[in-house]
């Protein structure tokens, strides 16, 4: 989890302007200043960056940057489904 945490900090350092020293991995999103919407852009930049499918109804600004981590690193770990083989060698 600590390289999706790092880039998490990175991210809402660099994208959403919260200053480095208040990230931390017990602080809210909404203590960090991100409203509504901006909980929803960050989801769906995380979304886009790591290919995984968050679940959008869950974004929160109760949520802890750790427990966004978390989020996207059990969808990092999902075993990929294995393509099917249909004996034409392609």
């Amino acid at each position: 989890m600590n390289r999706v945490y790092d880039r998490l900090v990175t991210l809402l350092h660099n994208k959403f302007e919260v200053p480095a020293d208040r990230v931390g991995p017990t602080a809210t999103l909404g203590e960090l200043d991100l409203d509504s919407l901006a909980v929803v852009e960050l989801y769906v930049t995380l979304q886009e960056e790591w290919g995984v499918a968050l679940d959008d109804s869950a974004a929160s600004a109760e949520l802890t940057v750790a427990e966004v981590a978390h989020s996207v690193s059990e969808q990092l770990a999902l075993p990929t489904e294995p393509v099917p083989h249909d004996g034409s060698g392609r």
